[in-house]
């Protein structure tokens, strides 16, 4: 194993120490850098490192702190005490360390949001990993585009009250609204809250991407023409409260069979199974044994019960017939993968569905398939 003695040569200690200009002190400072960096050190070895690293960060030439700034500054060789030195040096020194240096604690990082310049709150922003804590202190203190930036980064975690903070502190500014809405998760509220505030392009996103609740999506469904409308179809496939959602929909007059063959033919079975019970006025556990373990004569018996049109009958057992089968295969864990197939084998079987709800099926395997495409390309 590589020690200190090899690494850091007595050569390269005097050529740091009494270098006779700036750029030889810089340029032993990246050498003895990239050693400490590059070797394993046992304890009395890294308590030397550390020393060495002091010097640098006191060193009067900017050359030599920035180039220990640069080099370490995402490594764990970087003792705290030095990290917050150079925290507080000028910018070109202090940002590099701010936004990837793991030497700080979360009270460190909160404390330079609330006190630091724009600049360097964005450079905490930008930081590969952000707990709730720093995040709601940067929502609180820190200047729009930290916040922005913050909300755009996927390695960042918010709390609700953060992402609801961030809304209402900045719920005029649009570049904050769009990072809260591309983010991978949001929870339910701030989805809402958002569909409120954004115009029609942030809206689609919002509910092609993020659940909403019952109400929501049917105010948004039956509202103006000029507003962004939601796919209660894939409202079904997100929503967690899947019965709730299949009783609104009944109580609004929009559990239709259109909608039902729709959300069978993208393998929402959980939802087929709540509608189906909700308007034939059974149980659910009774409902899914009719639908799936009492033979066909099962299915048509739930299926006249729930009102449901008779010449329809056929595409609902071929969707559901579909599903098992893909279930048998072990085909339910990949959902877009799923989803495709379950679309392709359904849309290929002869039955009686409406010319619109071909249409519609057709475009969504069109879209299901461009995104298995470019999930498999790699494609943001």
């Amino acid at each position: 194993m590589a020690t200190t003695r090899t690494a850091l040569t007595d050569e390269d200690i005097r050529a740091l120490i009494k270098g006779p200009t700036a750029d030889d002190r810089a340029i032993a400072a990246h050498k003895i850098c990239r050693r400490i960096e590059d070797v394993e050190l046992t304890p009395e070895e890294r308590t030397r490192a550390h020393e060495i690293l002091r010097l640098m960060a006191s060193d009067a030439a900017e050359l030599v702190r920035r180039a220990l700034a640069v080099t370490l500054k995402a490594s764990d060789n970087l003792p705290r005490d030095v990290a917050l030195q150079l925290a507080n040096d000028i910018d070109s020194i202090a940002l590099p360390v701010l936004a990837f240096s793991p030497a700080f604690t979360d009270e460190d990082l909160k404390e330079i949001v609330k006190l630091g310049e724009p600049v360097r709150q964005i450079a905490v922003a930008r930081r590969p990993e952000l707990s709730e804590t720093v995040t709601a202190t940067i929502v609180e203190f820190a200047v729009q585009k930290a916040v922005e930036v913050a909300c755009s980064n996927d390695n960042a975690r918010f709390s609700e009250m953060s992402l609801q903070k961030a809304i209402d502190r900045f719920s005029k500014a649009e570049s904050v609204l769009q990072a809260v809405a591309y983010r991978q998760v949001l929870p339910l509220a701030v989805t809402e809250k958002l569909i409120t505030l954004v115009g029609d392009t942030l809206r689609e996103h919002l509910v092609s991407h993020h659940a909403v609740s019952p109400e929501t999506a049917l105010q948004i469904t039956m509202g103006a023409r000029e507003r962004a409308s939601v796919d209660l179809v894939d409202q079904a496939g997100r929503t967690a409260d899947v019965r709730s959602f299949a009783v609104h929909l009944n109580k609004a007059g929009r559990l239709t069979p259109s909608l039902l063959l729709r959300a069978l033919a993208h393998g929402h079975m959980t939802f087929l199974e709540h509608a189906v019970a909700e308007l034939s006025s059974v149980p659910h556990h009774r409902a899914w044994l009719m639908v799936h373990d009492a033979g066909p004569l099962g299915l048509k018996a739930i299926y006249e019960r729930a009102g449901l049109p008779a010449r329809l009958y056929p595409a609902f057992r071929a969707g559901i017939d579909t599903y098992h089968s893909l279930e048998r295969e072990g085909g339910l864990s990949d959902r877009d993968r799923f989803q495709q197939s379950m679309l392709e084998r359904f849309l290929t079987q002869p039955q009686p569905a409406t010319r619109e709800d071909m249409d519609y099926l057709i475009d969504k395997l069109d879209r299901v398939r461009t995104e298995v495409r470019e999930r498999e390309l790699g494609v943001a």
